[in-house]
């Protein structure tokens, strides 16, 4: 099966062949099959076939050989995470040295291991959450990064690079994927949305802890508090970027950042398949 419209560069824009996936991680193996249309693939809506598959994928790359993660976190879809880091690339080409602050990298710390493992990057990542910090550090650990990526821990919910940029600090671009939602109830609705689309009587059928999934007022109140604090340390980044679900945040964005002095605000389209996101960047 082919991926639509994923960067030039992404590894997995070909589509996935089942056979070599299934050699790098055997697990797959129980989850592969034809569907009705007598295509191999896997069950989707199922979130083990969906884990073991992300794991294959990331264990392509030589500096990955171990990821795990609880049931409760999200499950990050390696090629679209893959094609953010690809974009950032194109934005900052001519960086040497690049070093990136990766905000709310969650217990996955997926952005991270793709960049070191894509483009040998070093990283900083953040996140409010012990339990995900603890978990990101052992996949860290295990696959012997420790020197690549360093974990901050916020420590003030409201807060988002306060407490987590340093004075010496110095960074090529900050990424980030914010939480969608505006409460736990909007996330559970979404989900069981998904749930009926999908066909899915189960419960939950893709997984997330309230950090990842929801934040008081939603992703246009993160972005604006992002874009805020942003201007608070425009010295320390080259670019500000964050991955925007709703087009409709994004002009709202734009003339935020006006105001506050931001010198260039671009945004970068992600298609992948039917879904289309957006990456907005910009710098002071």
């Amino acid at each position: 099966m082919k991926e639509k419209n994923l960067h030039p560069k992404n590894k997995f824009n070909t589509g996935y062949n089942f056979d070599a996936l299934i050699k790098i991680n055997s697990k797959l193996k129980t989850f592969v099959s034809k569907n009705q249309f007598d295509v191999i693939t896997i069950d989707f809506s199922n979130p083990e076939a969906v884990k073991e598959l992300n794991k294959a994928l990331l264990f392509s790359y030589d500096k990955v050989t171990t990821w795990d993660f609880p049931k409760e976190n999200l499950c990050p879809p390696i090629p679209g995470r893959l094609d953010y880091v690809h974009y950032l690339s194109d934005l900052i080409s001519t960086e040497k040295n690049v070093k990136i602050l990766d905000i709310g990298t969650g217990a996955t710390c997926i952005y991270p291991l793709l960049g070191v493992a894509e483009y040998d990057w070093s990283f900083v990542a953040s996140d409010i959450d012990f339990a995900s910090l603890d978990t990101a550090q052992d996949i860290i650990d295990d696959n012997n990064l420790s020197a690549k990526i360093e974990l901050r821990k916020q420590a003030n919910e409201s807060q988002i690079l306060k407490g987590i940029i340093k004075e010496e600090d110095s960074f090529s671009a900050v990424m980030c994927n914010p939480p969608f939602f505006k409460s736990a109830e909007e996330a559970q609705g979404a989900n069981k949305r998904k749930n009926k689309n999908l066909g899915n009587n189960t419960v939950r059928n893709f997984s997330g802890n309230n950090n990842e999934l929801w934040y008081i007022g939603g992703e246009k109140a993160f972005l604006h508090n992002y874009l805020y604090e942003s201007s608070l340390y425009k010295e320390k980044s080259k670019w500000f970027t964050s991955l925007v679900s709703k087009k409709e945040n994004i002009e709202s964005l734009q003339k935020s950042s006006a105001k506050l002095g931001a010198l260039e605000f671009k945004v970068i389209p992600m298609t992948q398949g039917n879904k289309v996101t957006r990456i907005a960047c910009w710098r002071f």
